[in-house]
């Protein structure tokens, strides 16, 4: 009976040794999302440490490929299509490799799939140059960042050590956004402020842009946002008066409204136009 109850003990133990211990990952996985146009940019990827060690041009050589990261394949997925470096890529999942350079980068989308492992060139979708930029301090662990964006790009920045790589993202939205505006406007419902916000936004024909706007007001005469939008479209077809009276309309509603940052954009648009 001893015997049989050292023997299922052993067992116990050995199983719960099998089982391991759950340490924190050398590098950790990140994952970053970012709306973007008129979808959003997802990246997967691991943040591997320096821990004192010479980064690149040495634990990562130059113009070897580089997995851009550590463990599996660091990953990007675009909602719709896009042009990278100023090349076209259609939306869908990408793995990113690179090739560091001490002066300049060579950033490679391919197949979800790929690795360095089981490169091969024609799984390749595109590859760019981008210079490498030399920071004055160290970041620790490898880091992909979303930068600088607008309504239709964006940046991107690899950064660790002392090195920085950027590369953009555009999305052509304008073509839809226009055809989907021709669209609604045959419709009952006509979204004449998100229309006339569109073209103030994107430099359109600023008279249509305030025959909009004057709809959107006689829609929704006390929304003092869509007369401040109306203000500022009738400053940039160059009607002061007409802007500064639309403003301190927009301005008392606001105050009416309880809402101080209209009231501070609609002052800051008047003593623009004084």
């Amino acid at each position: 009976m001893k015997k049989f109850l050292l023997l299922a003990a052993m067992a116990v133990s050995g199983f719960a040794f099998s089982q391991g211990i759950k340490t924190p990952a050398p590098s950790p996985g990140q994952t970053i999302k970012q709306d973007f146009a008129l979808s959003s940019i997802e990246i997967n990827y691991s943040r591997p440490a320096a821990k004192g060690r010479k980064i690149f041009g040495d634990l990562v050589p130059y113009g070897k490929m580089w997995r851009t990261g550590a463990n599996g394949q660091t990953t990007i997925t675009f909602g719709e299509d896009v042009t990278v470096g100023g090349k076209a890529v259609k939306a869908g999942k990408y793995s990113i490799l690179s090739i560091p350079g001490e002066k300049e980068w060579e950033i490679i989308l391919a197949k979800p799939e790929t690795s360095v492992f089981n490169y091969k060139a024609e799984n390749e979708v595109t590859r760019f140059k981008t210079a490498a930029i030399a920071m004055p301090f160290a970041v620790e662990n490898f880091m992909i960042l979303f930068g600088a964006q607008t309504s239709n790009s964006v940046n991107i920045s690899l950064v660790w050590e002392k090195t920085e790589v950027e590369f953009s993202v555009v999305a052509d939205i304008d073509t839809k956004i226009m055809a989907d505006i021709d669209k609604a406007m045959n419709v009952d419902s006509k979204p004449y402020f998100q229309a006339a916000s569109y073209y103030f936004d994107n430099g359109k024909d600023m008279k249509k842009a305030l025959e909009w706007a004057n709809k959107a007001v006689d829609a929704q005469p006390d929304a003092y946002w869509v007369s401040h939008l109306k203000a500022k479209i009738q400053a940039k077809t160059g009607d002061k008066a007409g802007a500064i009276a639309t403003a301190q309309k927009s301005m008392e509603m606001a105050k009416k409204g309880n809402n101080p940052d209209y009231v501070a954009l609609n002052e800051k648009l008047i003593s623009s136009l004084k």
